[in-house]
């Protein structure tokens, strides 16, 4: 069963997209690979960041930590 699309806060401020205004996104994690990391196959030690996926345009919003 496929989640639906939810509301987001950011340091207590509904995420909005900047692209069509929607409310709903999507929560995807993603690896952010370094050339060095990949280069000595180490993709597993570089940082995640959590993306937003807008449900309506698809806009991402990305965020560290």
């Amino acid at each position: 069963m496929k989640k639906e699309p939810q509301t987001v806060d950011v340091k207590g401020t509904q995420l909005k997209c900047p692209v069509c205004t929607c409310n709903k996104f999507w929560t995807r994690k993603a690896q952010l690979n370094t050339s060095t990391a990949s280069f000595f196959g180490f993709d597993w030690a570089n940082r995640s960041a959590t993306c937003f996926v807008c449900s309506e345009c698809t806009h991402i919003y990305w965020f560290l930590g």
